[in-house]
């Protein structure tokens, strides 16, 4: 909210909390549209409604009851699935095959979202990510942090994408903006719309302040031996090519070795080969499948 209001106005907002936003009537002016239904056309819905009237900035509180809200893509999985299991010879539930109807709605929000004229600011809730570790030939699961509750890689279709915790600091892990990269702002506001608003009109801007020290917050820099020697074996246990993990490091943090990578995105580049292994698993579930299928 501090955000868009000194990023543009008017000011709309999109709320799946059912009336969350309204208690923040007598801190903001917004116009307000409350779902009760969190299909992906709802959504797209919204936007064009917003682009319509001339709002200006549009805020998607939260963008993840489209994915696991009700109506949401995985419960159109499921009732998909339920549908074609009820005509199909076998009366399996085949979720592969419910997906290729529920993808393109999905993908159409995501077009709708990158297309738009509006600002958008988008937020997602959460959930808590864990790595499948083997040790002593015990096979467990380790939480390694949180991810958002939404499809796989959607966070690098936003210019900025960034962490909002509890004491209301942003924390920029990526952007396209060079001001906020890397950027840590307690309690944003006026500073970031600013930095987003000479950005987007072309003018140079000067770089992210750097936060001050704070004792209780981990030392920066790099990655050490012990955390070097912990990635080299999840990327090992989670099937990962040198390549792709080189690869992904390049994009992601303009490195090409795992000793370059910063001390602070450890865990995030832990959650990243998790999800390369589940992706993988999926996968081979999938071939499995299709040539049970083919027999």
């Amino acid at each position: 909210m501090q955000i868009a209001t000194h990023l543009c106005s008017p000011l709309a907002l999109v709320d799946t909390e059912r009336g969350y936003a309204c208690k923040y009537a007598d801190l903001f002016r917004f116009d307000v549209l409350e779902l009760t239904s969190f299909h992906p056309q709802r959504y797209i819905d919204a936007i064009h409604a917003a682009e319509d009237a001339g709002y200006a900035v549009l805020i998607l509180d939260s963008l993840s009851h489209a994915w696991a809200g009700k109506d949401g893509a995985l419960e159109l999985v499921d009732k998909v699935a339920k549908r074609l299991a009820a005509t199909s010879r076998s009366g399996r539930e085949d979720s592969f095959a419910a997906w290729r109807e529920v993808t393109p709605l999905h993908n159409a929000l995501v077009d709708a979202l990158v297309q738009s004229q509006l600002h958008l600011i988008v937020t997602l809730r959460t959930k808590t990510e864990y790595v499948v570790e083997t040790r002593d030939g015990k096979t467990a699961p380790r939480k390694i942090g949180l991810a958002p509750i939404q499809r796989d890689g959607l966070e690098y279709e936003f210019d900025v994408f960034a962490d909002l915790d509890q004491d209301n600091t942003l924390i920029v892990y990526k952007t396209r903006c060079p001001a906020l990269a890397g950027g840590v702002f307690p309690k944003a506001g006026k500073e970031v719309a600013a930095m987003l608003n000479t950005w987007l009109q072309g003018e140079a801007a000067p770089p992210a302040p750097v936060p001050p020290a704070v004792p209780s917050q981990p030392p920066t820099g790099l990655i050490d031996a012990s955390q070097l020697k912990r990635l080299i074996t999840v990327q090992k246990e989670c099937g990962v090519t040198d390549e792709a993990f080189k690869a992904h490091l390049m994009k992601t943090y303009r490195v090409q070795s795992r000793k370059l990578i910063p001390a602070a995105r450890f865990q995030d580049v832990l959650g990243w080969l998790a999800r390369q292994h589940d992706a993988r698993l999926e996968a081979e579930e999938r071939a499995a499948i299709a040539e049970e299928k083919a027999v």
